[in-house]
């Protein structure tokens, strides 16, 4: 949304509800911000054509589905490869989105070049991945692996 276009309480009101529960109902968040449901629908309807609103998804608790071990990998590039043509870290970035073990993936400043959050079974699945994956790819160069022992705070809501 452009200047002219800026999120008014009432908008704030309605992201705050629906990144709370995406499924919850207009007329519901329209009783709770002080809207009609039509109202509400025409908001969500803006939020949702101007890209505010991205998309709408299920989360998935990863230990329910089997997957309980999650890591955090920092990863440093090679900053020429020979074997190739295309920059090393365009070759990264698509091989990334191929990997289902990665569930995101940050491009950083400082030392290391991308921080991957890595979902996977346990420690045999994590070591099959890093070993005949991360490290055989041709771009990179070292990775730093820290594992998560608890998750103090964890929430998909961005503070609108």
């Amino acid at each position: 949304m452009n200047d002219a276009n800026a999120l008014d309480k009432l908008d704030k009101a309605i992201l705050r509800r629906l990144q709370g529960n995406g499924r919850e109902t207009y007329d519901v968040i329209g009783e709770q911000v002080g809207l009609s449901p039509s109202a509400v629908l025409r908001r969500v309807k803006r939020l949702e054509d101007s890209g505010v609103i991205d998309r709408y998804v299920a989360l998935v608790r990863p230990e329910a589905v089997g997957l309980g071990l999650t890591a955090y990998l920092n990863v440093r590039l090679e900053k020429h490869t020979e074997s190739h043509k295309r920059n090393p870290m365009d070759l990264f970035r698509a091989s990334v989105q191929t990997w289902p073990e990665v569930v995101e993936c940050a491009s950083l400043t400082g030392e290391m070049d991308y921080l991957l959050r890595v979902v996977v079974a346990d420690m045999a699945h994590y070591s099959r991945f890093i070993m005949d994956t991360l490290l055989k790819h041709p771009s990179v160069q070292d990775c730093k692996t820290s594992f998560v022992l608890d998750r103090v705070k964890a929430t998909t809501a961005v503070p609108v």
